[in-house]
């Protein structure tokens, strides 16, 4: 994998999809967690949220995968992004200081996540070159 400066991941409790960005380019990988995601339910009067515990080994790994980012955007639905961001605040603090922001998105395609995070980290547009034009050549007018 090439390096890239700027990362975004969209995450809920089924999978990340982490993308790491630069002017080359982007790559992408995408995790999911170990365990099987359940779905539970709260009753009346018994103890308990109704809700999952986060899945730690997931989030280590999510965290692993953004390591080597020196900015990272965390994206996401409901509260999968903001139970990341806690966890690598408080496992891995160096990479917490590189957060620059974590803000919610609903199920968006591949190519919107990258280019919310272009719009985000004010990463410039590729260049489309002219049909028919040699990298490099100029237009004549």
């Amino acid at each position: 994998m090439s390096y890239h400066f700027h990362a975004v991941v969209w995450i809920d409790h089924s999978q990340a999809r982490i993308f790491h960005l630069g002017l080359s380019g982007s790559d992408e990988i995408t995790l999911h967690p170990h365990l099987a995601t359940r779905h539970l339910h709260h009753k009346a009067n018994v103890t308990g949220s109704g809700h999952a515990a986060p899945d730690k080994t997931f989030y280590n790994e999510v965290t692993q995968a953004l390591a080597d980012a020196g900015e990272i955007l965390i994206i996401g639905p409901a509260n999968a992004k903001t139970e990341l961001a806690s966890h690598i605040r408080a496992h891995a603090p160096d990479i917490a200081k590189r957060i620059a922001g974590v803000e919610a998105a609903d199920h968006p395609s591949d190519n919107e996540i990258v280019a919310y995070a272009k719009r985000h980290f004010k990463l410039p547009a590729p260049r489309v070159q002219a049909p028919g034009s040699a990298p490099g050549e100029r237009q004549s007018r």
